[in-house]
């Protein structure tokens, strides 16, 4: 072998290499695909729906209602032997304090109006206050979800990234960002009171 195929292997193993440390560097800080693997986010994310996990944001921001996260599992989880990470949806806030009662979610008192879930929860929870540096997170699809309304809050650190698009299937590729509302007025308290009382007269 000449010394100049010496040179361009040695050129191919370092690009090689390189391309393998950054892509190992992007996957562990900035991000990563995931699938989903259980109906637990129905009807937003469906078995086998693949997406791309961003590691930045949370870098700058605080986690904010409504974003879909992935975390590792709590300890309360790992001590019933889960290892793999989880998907859900972030519901309450530090110091917010959740209920579930009436097909409904209460945060502070306030309803929240969630159009993005499978069907309305019909278990009672709580109330309960969200310890700080910690998140309520709950599965999209209510009845047929292991989440926080079970085993507890996801502390801050366990958090791996958020998910904002899915890239797979083509026919449902796009952004998640649906955010839940919830009113934040005595009027739009009394609107939502109001309009609740309408439809159970109907």
């Amino acid at each position: 072998m000449t010394k100049k195929q010496e040179n361009t292997w040695v050129e191919i193993i370092k690009t090689l290499a390189t391309a393998g440390i950054l892509a190992i560097g992007i996957r562990h800080f900035v991000a990563e695909a995931r699938y989903i693997p259980s109906s637990s986010m129905e009807p937003t994310l469906e078995i086998n729906d693949r997406l791309i996990i961003e590691k930045i944001s949370y870098r700058f921001r605080t986690p904010e209602r409504g974003d879909v996260v992935v975390f590792s599992p709590t300890d309360t989880l790992r001590e019933q032997n889960f290892k793999d990470a989880f998907i859900k949806r972030v519901i309450g806030l530090p110091g917010e304090k959740v209920e579930v009662k009436g097909g409904t979610v209460y945060i502070n008192d306030l309803p929240l109006r969630e159009k993005y879930i499978e069907e309305a929860p019909e278990y009672q929870y709580g109330p309960v206050v969200v310890p700080e540096d910690r998140y309520l997170v709950l599965g999209d699809n209510r009845n047929n979800s292991y989440d926080s309304h079970y085993w507890g809050f996801v502390p801050r650190n366990n958090l791996i990234g958020r998910a904002f698009i899915r890239f797979w299937p083509f026919s449902r590729l796009g952004s998640l960002d649906e955010q839940p509302i919830y009113p934040n007025s005595e009027n739009e308290q009394s609107t939502v009171t109001n309009y609740q009382f309408l439809i159970a007269k109907i």
